[in-house]
C-alpha cells in the first residue's frame, strides 16, 4: 500500500493519505468499512465538544499527558 504522511510544521504526522484505488480496493475487501452507525447522541456530543474546543483551544490537554494523569491515580 502507497500511503503518504501528513505533518504539521512541527513534523509530528497528523494524518495518513491513501490513494483513492487503494481505498476503493480496501472497501471492496471490508464491506463494512462504511457502513458504521454512530448514534445521533453521540454525534452531537462530538459536534459540542469540537465547538468547546475551537472556543477554548488552550484547555484542551495532550493524550500522553492526560493518561499520564489518569495512571497516576489507579
Amino acid at each position: 500500500m502507497s500511503v503518504q504522511y501528513i505533518s504539521d510544521s512541527t513534523g509530528k504526522i497528523t494524518g495518513v493519505f491513501i490513494p483513492i484505488s487503494e481505498w476503493n480496493e480496501l472497501k471492496g475487501k471490508f464491506k463494512e468499512i462504511e457502513e458504521i452507525d454512530i448514534p445521533e447522541w453521540q454525534q452531537k456530543e462530538v459536534r459540542k465538544r469540537l465547538k468547546d474546543y475551537e472556543n477554548n483551544p488552550e484547555q484542551a490537554m495532550d493524550f500522553d499527558v492526560a493518561m499520564d494523569e489518569i495512571e497516576k491515580d489507579l
